[in-house]
């Protein structure tokens, strides 16, 4: 960049100096006078073309220094951005254990309660079926001790119908005898 610029430059500082010259030569009374001109003007040009080349040096050194800023503030940037990056995944996995975690604590409550409800019932139901059982087996012994009796009964009355003839007749039509 800095050799465009002083190439520039020099074509500059040329086309002027032949602009001068040819002006000055144009005319038939070229003196010493203007011939040390012309060199003053050579030295201004260079020294002027030193000091744009000093400055373009200076302009370059900035801008590298700008980059390499810019640069640094960009690593520090995704530096930042790759800490966050971490920071998120690391809360997601620990929100993933705490769903883990709840969904293992309601699965546990679910299966205690439903085992729970199961042996709670299963505990009436045997209980039920035994008062059942119990009951039934009083009513059959009740049953029996009464059909005994019944028998008993029908038996005496057999007997008496024998002796009465009203009696006899009433059993008949019950099919007693």
């Amino acid at each position: 960049m800095n050799r465009v610029i002083t190439t520039i430059c020099a074509a500059l500082g040329f086309l002027l100096n032949t602009g001068a010259v040819s002006s000055v030569c144009a005319e038939d009374n070229f003196t010493q006078a203007d011939r040390e001109r012309l060199v003053r003007m050579e030295a201004t040009q260079t020294v002027f073309m030193q000091q744009v080349d000093k400055r373009f040096e200076q302009l370059d050194k900035r801008l590298e220094e700008l980059r390499s800023d810019m640069n640094s503030r960009f690593q520090q940037v995704d530096k930042r951005f790759e800490e966050q990056r971490s920071d998120m995944n690391s809360r997601f996995e620990q929100m993933a254990n705490m769903f883990y975690m709840i969904s293992a604590v309601f699965t546990s409550l679910f299966a205690a309660v439903f085992g729970f409800a199961w042996w709670d019932r299963r505990t009436v139901l045997m209980s039920a079926k035994k008062a059942a059982r119990e009951e039934v087996e009083g009513v059959t012994q009740d049953i029996r001790e009464n059909m005994v009796t019944l028998h008993q009964l029908i038996d005496v009355m057999r007997k008496f119908a024998e002796k009465t003839p009203d009696l006899k007749e009433l059993m008949t039509r019950a099919h007693l005898l």
